[in-house]
């Protein structure tokens, strides 16, 4: 197809002339035909001549500046094309492959052996090979090693494709080329580390079969204990492991499976199975940069679990070269539970379940301190049952800590989220109250009497006598706050029980 639009090409001037020519004859006859005379015939023919030879400039300048259009593209584009015939012959190449190979496209369109000139002889069977499946009408891509001018050899990406005329006939192959020569040089790096690691690990084998022994004793130890042991590398990749690791942390793989994996994605599947995954993250990116061993921390898992993790950056003897980080994980949720049981046995009133009366003294102490710094105003309610002893003689110590629990019960219905609730006798109850004012007090008070008005128990009715002061209009200490809200208390029984008083003898009485 190639060779017949050349012969014609070659022969285009002169039927561009037998067009001219015809069309001058054309109009001769035409105005012979007509009755003119020889000047208007030689006239006739004139001007038809020069009216095919403008139209056949006109189509010869548009596809000048086409060809041109195109070859401006094709010459200026990064890659290298290329066109070759069926029989391999180089029939145009663009001007870059001088910069993609050294050689200008004259010498490789007068090269006899295109592959012998530009690829290097390791991948030449290899480039022959692919040349005959293209032949055989495959399109495909593949990488080549070429040997550029000045002696250096460059990875290449090849794509080629089969251009095929009207009637399905190969008319031409078109090749593509482009460097991939810095994706090659990195993928080399980076099997040149993963090489370098090899060998760091096979030299570190080495070194530890001679202290076989000890090796096997001390992995007997690690695997034995209960502490969960991870040691990642300096390339941030987990190097060792024990069974009781996988056991903390749920992980499906474990032992050899783990080895080689990035702490990154370690990390991002321990993230899963804890209560706040975004703290944990935090913690860990500011520990790695840490040399000196990490201050202890508690871990808190989805499932209640609570495990302590502490590491150390080791280096290498006489350096401050880092060879990774050791982690090391303890399960401390039994401990967690047997501290928070002794806490809550120290803390709350076992039949209740209230705050008791230590707990109520370090709470006060506490709200005192912080409301002297703030300027703030403490509220201190204590109230007891009227007519207690009564039910525990009649009815029993039993039918009496029913009561006891009821009160409880109703009592935490009515107090808010700045309100903390004691024990702090046997039927003494106190409320905490934070950013206190005389009106909130009094409506708590008024709750108090109400709630424990109606409960009954076996039949009978109990009722409160309730009094309370404020810090620091009623008192300026401790001490002093609590005896001004007990005196209000009693005060409360004197006026007839089932009610309410405040500290100052003025405070107006709520039945």
């Amino acid at each position: 197809m190639a060779r017949r639009e050349k012969w014609w090409q070659a022969f285009l001037p002169l039927w561009q002339a037998a067009l001219v020519g015809a069309a001058a004859l054309a109009g001769n006859g035409l105005a012979r035909a007509a009755g003119a005379g020889q000047a208007g015939a030689a006239f006739a023919a004139a001007s038809a001549a020069a009216a095919v030879a403008w139209g056949v400039l006109l189509l010869a300048e548009r596809r000048a500046a086409e060809g041109a259009r195109l070859r401006l593209i094709a010459e200026t584009s990064a890659g290298v094309e290329a066109a070759l015939s069926p029989s391999g012959r180089l029939e145009w190449i663009s001007p870059s492959i001088e910069s993609l190979a050294g050689y200008t496209a004259e010498q490789c369109r007068h090269a006899a052996d295109l592959v012998a000139l530009l690829v290097d002889p390791l991948d030449q069977a290899y480039a022959r090979d692919l040349w005959r499946q293209a032949q055989a009408g495959t399109a495909g891509e593949a990488e080549l090693r070429f040997c550029h001018r000045r002696g250096e050899t460059i990875w290449v990406g090849c794509r080629w494709q089969c251009v095929r005329d009207a009637g399905g006939a190969l008319s031409m192959l078109r090749v593509s080329m482009s460097s991939a020569q810095v994706r090659k040089a990195t993928e080399l790096q980076l099997l040149e580390t993963v090489a370098a690691l090899r060998r760091a690990q096979g030299l570190s084998e080495h070194y530890l079969a001679r202290n076989r022994d000890e090796r096997q004793r001390l992995k007997a130890l690690l695997d034995v204990i209960d502490l969960g042991i991870l040691f990642v590398d300096a390339d941030c990749r987990v190097r060792y492991t024990n069974p009781a690791l996988s056991r903390i942390w749920s992980f499906e793989q474990h032992g050899d499976a783990l080895l080689g994996m990035r702490d990154t994605r370690l990390l991002q599947g321990a993230l899963t199975r804890l209560d706040s995954p975004d703290d944990y993250r935090a913690h860990v990116a500011a520990t790695q940069g840490l040399r000196a061993r990490s201050a202890p921390y508690e871990i808190a898992f989805a499932d209640g679990r609570r495990v302590r993790e502490v590491s150390v950056m080791l280096t290498a003897e006489g350096t401050n070269r880092s060879l990774g980080r050791l982690w090391v994980f303890e399960d401390v949720t039994e401990q967690r539970q047997a501290s928070e049981a002794l806490v809550r046995l120290a803390e709350r009133d076992a039949l209740t379940n209230l705050y008791n009366r230590r707990r109520f003294h370090d709470a006060l102490e506490a709200s005192l301190a912080g409301a002297q710094r703030g300027a703030a105003q403490i509220g201190l309610m204590m109230f007891d049952l009227d007519g207690f002893k009564p039910i525990n003689d009649r009815l029993g110590h039993q039918k009496g800590d029913e009561v006891l629990v009821a009160v409880a019960r109703a009592i935490r219905r009515v107090v808010r989220r700045n309100e903390q609730l004691f024990r702090v006798g046997g039927d003494e109850f106190a409320i905490l109250i934070a950013d206190a004012n005389p009106v909130a007090l009094q409506e708590l008070a008024q709750r108090v009497v109400a709630e424990v008005a109606g409960i009954q128990v076996a039949g009978t009715t109990i009722s409160a006598s309730v009094g309370y002061a404020c810090y620091p209009g009623d008192a300026q200490s401790q001490d002093a706050l609590v005896a001004a809200a007990d005196s209000a208390m009693y005060r409360a029984k004197s006026a007839g029980k089932n009610c309410w008083q405040t500290c100052n003898p003025q405070g107006v009485e709520r039945h």
